[in-house]
C-alpha cells in the first residue's frame, strides 16, 4: 500500500539518519555554535564529499543544546522522497530544538540577465544557460544565510573545485528545503 511503502521510506531515512549520527563525531564541538560555524563546517564537508565521492548528497546539519548533529537521506529517487526528506529535516529540528541550521545540497540554477524578466517557465536543469552550484542555505533566529559554491569541473567532468561565488546574498531562498 502507498502509506506502508512510504511509512518504510520513512524508517529508512531515520534509519539512515541513526547510522550516519552514530558515525558522527564532531571535529571541534566546542567552536560549532553559530549560524556561521555551521556553514562554515557544512561548506568543508561539502569540499570533502565532493572530493572524494564527486557529489553531495542533500545533507542537514543542526546544532541543538546536546550539541551538532547530521542528517542525510539514504536516497533521494524522486520528488516523493524528496518532500519526505524535507519533512524529516524539519521534524530533526523541532526534536533536537534547532538553534541553527544549515542544509547543504547540489543545485542547478538559472538567473536573470541584467535588465531582462527572469524567465519561470524552464526548469533550471533543462535551462541552456544552468550553473552547476553547492548550495547552503543557513537559518536561526537571527535570521538566514545562503552561500552559493559554484561547482568547476575538469574537462572529464570530475569535481575541480569551487570557484568564488558572484551570487548576492539573497533575501530570501523558497522551496522544499527552505524555511526548516
Amino acid at each position: 500500500s502507498p502509506s506502508a511503502s512510504r511509512r518504510h521510506r520513512q524508517t529508512e531515512a531515520f534509519l539512515a539518519f541513526l547510522i550516519v549520527r552514530s558515525k558522527m563525531l564532531p571535529v571541534q564541538p566546542s567552536k560549532l555554535e553559530s549560524l556561521d560555524d555551521l556553514l562554515a563546517q557544512a561548506e568543508h564537508y561539502a569540499n570533502y564529499s565532493m572530493r572524494n565521492m564527486g557529489r553531495l548528497p542533500p545533507t542537514l546539519f543542526l546544532i541543538g543544546p546536546d550539541g551538532p548533529l547530521m542528517f542525510m537521506p539514504e536516497s533521494l529517487e524522486d520528488g516523493a522522497a524528496k518532500d519526505d526528506f524535507a519533512t524529516n529535516a524539519r521534524l530533526m529540528c523541532i526534536a533536537h530544538a534547532a538553534t541553527a541550521v544549515v542544509m547543504a545540497l547540489e543545485a542547478w540554477a538559472k538567473f536573470a540577465k541584467p535588465d531582462e524578466k527572469f524567465d519561470e517557465t524552464e526548469s533550471p536543469s533543462e535551462a541552456f544557460d544552468r550553473r552547476e552550484f553547492v548550495i547552503l542555505m543557513g537559518e536561526s533566529h537571527g535570521g538566514q544565510k545562503q552561500k552559493f559554491l559554484p561547482i568547476i569541473r575538469s574537462g572529464n567532468g570530475d569535481f575541480f573545485g569551487f570557484n568564488e561565488s558572484e551570487v548576492p546574498m539573497m533575501d530570501e531562498m523558497k522551496g522544499r528545503f527552505a524555511q526548516l
